[in-house]
Parts: structure tokens; C-alpha cells; sequence
């Protein structure tokens, strides 16, 4: 009866979503807006040859700002309500082969990680992009070392000054810059190099730190719950 119910639900969804994708054609051309961005004179402000993700933290700075500031109250709520117990509990010690494994891999996912974010300006990946690798390595060291102290004041650091050089940033962009997030407060470098885009660079790789630093938190205080569990 409950698999008779499911198939109900899931063919009542396909009913109510199937007009949207009969209807669906695609664009033909860009809108007003995107045209807007993709004009060689806007292109030429930014230096930056991945133009999408130049465009998240320049004109759309203000939008990657309210991002970045959910995923920390999202933090900072999963931490309120995930109290650790007292007791220290000692868990099962995983195999050699599992351990090997990471301690490979996790220099390499982190490795990975810092590229995404530092190239996001010349290709496509970001500071959101970067960061979620990098929580993604954090996952796979409690998972091979669930008895390996988690130092969250360290990541509760990182994360911290990483919003407050974002914030600073975006404000020199004010200061001494034409707008909010201005990157030409910096060189914009030759195109197409890693020196390149003005600030966009250094505000991927503080974004990049901040979001692995938060998601890295949520994880570890859910691993600790399971484990008191």
C-alpha cells in the first residue's frame, strides 16, 4: 500500500511539472540584462576570461555578499542546537587500507580545491565551488579518523577573518574605487593570466576559505552529535 501511495505522489508531480518542460523552447539570444554583461566594454572592465563567475562578485557582488552571509547564520544555527556531550567516547578505529587512502587523498582534494577558487577568474569554478572540495576533504578525514581532535576554533577563525577581508574589500572598491566591489582597485594584469582581474582572485580565495571553513564546522559538529549518539 505505501509503495501503491508513492507511485501515486511521484506520477501526480510528473503531471503537474510535465506542461513546463512541453512548453520549454530555450532562448534564442540573450536577455537584456546578460547582453548588458557580456558587452567587450564590460568584459574589458573585469580582465577576466571567465566572465560568468567575474560577473558573481562585481556587479553582482552585493547578491555573493548575501549568499556567503546565509551559509554562516546556517553554521551558526547548526552549531546552537548541536550540543556535545561531556563524555569522550572512543570509536572504532577504521582499516589501514581506508587510512592510507586518505591521508593520499586528502592533500590532493584540498590541492584541488585551492585551484578551483584560485583559477575561478579563468575558468569555470569558484570560491563556493572551491570551498565545497575542500569541506569535502574534511569529510573523508572524519570518516578515516572519527578519534582525530577537530580544531573548529581554528576553522571558526578562518572563517571569520575570511568575511571580514571579503567585507573590506568590497568597501575599498568604495573608498578608493568607483563602486562597491570595484576589482580595479588592483591591476587588472594581462588577460587570460593568473595575475589578472583585479581583486576578483583574492576575493575567490577568501570565499573560498570562508565557505569550506563553514561547511567544515556543520560537518564536524554533526559528526560529533552521531557520535555521543
Amino acid at each position: 500500500m505505501k509503495n501503491f501511495f508513492k507511485i501515486i505522489i511521484i506520477a501526480a508531480f510528473g503531471v503537474m511539472l510535465y506542461p513546463l518542460f512541453d512548453s520549454f523552447s530555450g532562448n534564442g539570444q540573450l536577455n537584456d540584462l546578460a547582453s548588458f554583461y557580456a558587452q567587450k566594454e564590460n568584459v574589458e572592465k573585469v580582465n577576466s576570461a571567465n566572465l560568468v563567475t567575474a560577473v558573481v562578485v562585481t556587479y553582482r557582488g552585493l547578491d555573493t555578499l548575501g549568499e556567503v552571509t546565509i551559509l554562516f547564520l546556517t553554521a551558526a544555527i547548526i552549531a546552537f542546537f548541536l550540543t556535545k556531550q561531556s563524555e569522550v567516547r572512543t570509536l572504532r578505529r577504521n582499516s589501514e587500507i581506508f587510512q592510507t587512502a586518505a591521508r593520499l587523498l586528502i592533500p590532493v582534494i584540498i590541492m584541488v580545491g585551492v585551484y578551483i577558487f584560485i583559477n575561478g577568474h579563468l575558468s569555470p569554478g569558484g570560491g563556493f565551488q572551491g570551498g565545497a572540495v575542500i569541506a569535502s576533504a574534511v569529510i573523508l578525514m572524519l570518516l578515516a579518523f572519527p578519534n582525530m581532535p577537530f580544531n573548529s576554533k581554528l576553522f571558526g577563525l578562518i572563517e571569520s577573518t575570511s568575511g571580514l577581508v571579503f567585507v573590506g574589500i568590497a568597501f575599498l572598491g568604495v573608498l578608493i574605487g568607483t563602486g562597491f566591489l570595484d576589482n580595479a582597485i588592483l591591476p587588472l594584469g594581462t588577460f587570460g593570466e593568473l595575475l589578472s582581474a583585479g581583486t576578483i582572485p583574492i576575493i575567490y580565495s577568501f570565499v573560498g576559505l570562508k565557505v569550506g571553513a563553514e561547511l567544515s564546522n556543520i560537518i564536524s559538529g554533526l559528526q560529533s552529535v552521531q557520535a555521543d549518539n
